[in-house]
């Protein structure tokens, strides 16, 4: 049991609105009956949520101690985590969970739609980057115009079977491939990149190569936290500045952006206690927009 964390939930759950508690609903009944239909209940998703709890808070140990990330290398992070289906199963079933229990990722979600709907005319082919459970992808779906046509690349098996089962659409070309070897032979008009960068590391040579596949008049919607310490976690951000200037040395300048800090507290607290931030932005190529 974790009965800080549940306080914390409990306090989360307080604060938000009836939308949110609408969006909750409707997402839970349809995962509800995802695990039914792999042999699974909602005891099983808690299982995995608390489990993936456990190893944050001992990878947050460590972090406070040494000040690194605990992973070196992503050949490293791959072997232990996206190519062992035993470790991601739990892993990305959690992370889906969180996108309604945790405020930051929530609100994070919300961003994305809201940016994702203001563009939806200009989108003809939507790549997704890592797209992990698919629940931004099912939420694409809905947004996009019927002739859209989605595509989401990801190097972990698990993570893609997981996502064909929550979005089944047949619009949806699921793709297992590292992005770097990605050769579609086409541009994109809204590239979707959602807590990716963190995991290389050289987050700079992904964005260069996320680039190619944007179309000059594209948008590239990305999100990565700082001081996010987990088991595949490998790039350290230290502030939203750092990764400001990392997208704007990449090639790329801020048209939105949106952070939210992973707890309730003064941004002067934050920054001393290394509070995890997550950050998004809307970024276009810089050579279509004033520098950032």
């Amino acid at each position: 049991m974790q009965p800080i964390h549940a306080r914390k939930l409990n306090k989360t759950l307080r604060q938000l609105d009836a939308d949110y508690y609408r969006r909750a609903e409707s997402f839970l009944g349809q995962y509800e009956k995802l695990l039914s239909e792999s042999g699974n209940t909602l005891d099983y998703a808690i299982e995995c949520y608390l489990k993936f709890i456990a190893h944050i808070n001992a990878e947050s140990l460590r972090f406070r101690e040494t000040g690194e990330y605990s992973s070196k290398s992503f050949a490293e992070v791959n072997r232990r985590v996206y190519d062992n289906p035993e470790v991601m199963e739990y892993h990305i079933q959690a992370l889906l969970l969180s996108q309604f229990l945790w405020r930051h990722h929530y609100e994070m979600f919300c961003f994305f739609r809201k940016e994702l709907t203001a563009r939806r005319d200009g989108v003809r082919n939507y790549l997704e980057i890592g797209g992990g459970h698919g629940l931004q992808v099912a939420e694409a779906l809905t947004i996009l115009r019927p002739e859209s046509k989605c595509t989401v690349v990801d190097i972990s098996p698990t993570s893609l079977n997981l996502a064909r089962r929550l979005v089944a659409d047949t619009r949806v070309n699921f793709t297992l491939s590292d992005i770097f070897d990605y050769r579609p032979g086409i541009k994109y008009d809204f590239i979707t990149m959602g807590e990716v960068l963190e995991h290389l590391e050289d987050p700079k040579a992904l964005l260069k190569c996320v680039s190619r596949l944007l179309a000059d008049d594209g948008v590239l919607f990305v999100t990565t936290p700082t001081n996010a310490p987990t088991i595949d976690h490998i790039f350290l951000f230290r502030s939203a500045e750092e990764i400001r200037n990392l997208v704007c040395d990449s090639g790329f300048a801020i048209v939105s952006e949106f952070s939210r800090y992973a707890e309730e507290v003064s941004e002067e607290v934050a920054e001393r206690l290394k509070i995890t931030l997550l950050y998004g932005a809307c970024l276009v190529k810089s050579d279509c927009q004033n520098a950032c």
